[in-house]
């Protein structure tokens, strides 16, 4: 009993600080690319901005829109085109982050496939709103492992009793 609770916490406590690694490793990344598309399209506050849809997009999914939304903002007590290039170019961002990046890097930080983190922040979301979102994530990955590793197991038992 003492071995299987062990190995549980620890497949917990994988999952969840690679999960905050993987989030946080996001978060730069979305960061860093806001803010040099916006210097490269020289739009006002590129660096402020681009450093606060980073630190708001620690929270998955819905950060980065509300990081877009004070950049709007800003921009926009410059020159409303502008900011409307930028909600445009943030939504294009968003989709290429939320659809591609978000899974991978996440995904990859707790070893799950990406579609299941998708799946996981759905589900999340649906039953606890965004701390379901925030924790979702992990412990879908470690009810992931253990069924996979109860699925070996159970294969391997089985095999045996087979050769016997």
């Amino acid at each position: 009993t003492y071995n299987r609770v062990a190995t549980l916490l620890d497949i917990t406590d994988h999952n969840f600080s690679g999960f905050f690694v993987g989030q946080t490793l996001e978060a730069v990344i979305l960061g860093t690319l806001c803010g040099v598309g916006m210097l490269l399209f020289r739009l006002p506050f590129a660096l402020t901005i681009g450093t606060f849809i980073g630190f708001t997009a620690l929270i998955p999914l819905f950060g980065a829109w509300a990081g877009a939304g004070v950049g709007f903002l800003l921009i926009a007590s410059q020159d409303l085109s502008q900011a409307v290039f930028f909600i445009i170019y943030i939504i294009i961002l968003q989709q290429l982050e939320s659809n591609l990046i978000y899974p991978r890097v996440v995904g990859n930080s707790i070893g799950i496939p990406g579609i299941w983190v998708l799946v996981a922040i759905t589900i999340g979301a649906g039953v606890g709103g965004i701390a379901g979102m925030l924790l979702g994530v992990p412990v879908f990955a470690t009810v992931y492992q253990v069924i996979g590793i109860l699925t070996k197991k159970r294969l391997q038992m089985k095999q045996l009793a087979t050769e016997e």
